[in-house]
């Protein structure tokens, strides 16, 4: 089983995924960068790395320089086929699933490399709206049942059913 990485930049489920991890013995690795206070998501007692590992379960941050996208490209540097990451970015997902590894959003999506690339143009073609002066919709208030949804799917994507 890899590692699960969480892309913390706006993240609503990371405490749920480190839940997630801990059951299902997975190491985790929470990336921002440095504006954020990664550390406020680390039990006391968890353990820092693999070689203190509990039933598998570790966590580590990992603090990025500030800047567009540097904890994305820190994250996508230290992936490895078989990891999962949590993020809300499509791009980040797109880079994951080309270095043969899994994305889930926060909402629960499980991204797939057959739907990816029209993610990716529906992105482009909103920001090209967006530029124009135009407006899109945004996405809808963040609820109990998207949390849910990502649990099940995370636990699915670990192993855990």
């Amino acid at each position: 089983m890899g590692r699960l990485f969480i892309d913390a930049d706006a993240c609503p489920v990371t405490k749920e995924a480190l839940g997630v991890a801990r059951r299902a013995g997975v190491g985790v690795i929470i990336a921002g960068n440095t504006t954020q206070n990664l550390e406020r998501h680390v039990r006391a007692g968890d353990p820092r790395d693999e070689a203190s590992a509990k039933h598998g379960f570790w966590v580590d941050t990992l603090v990025a320089s500030t800047g567009a996208d540097s904890a994305d490209f820190a994250i996508v540097e230290r992936l490895e086929p078989g990891d999962v990451v949590v993020t809300q970015d499509i791009g980040l997902a797109a880079m994951v699933l080309g270095r043969g590894a899994r994305a889930i959003g926060v909402r629960g999506r499980v991204y797939s490399t057959a739907t990816i690339d029209s993610d990716l143009f529906i992105r482009a073609e909103e920001k090209k709206v967006r530029r124009a002066g135009g407006r899109t919709k945004g996405p809808a208030a963040f609820t109990d049942r998207d949390c849910k949804h990502f649990v099940e799917n995370l636990e699915g994507l670990l192993g855990i059913w």
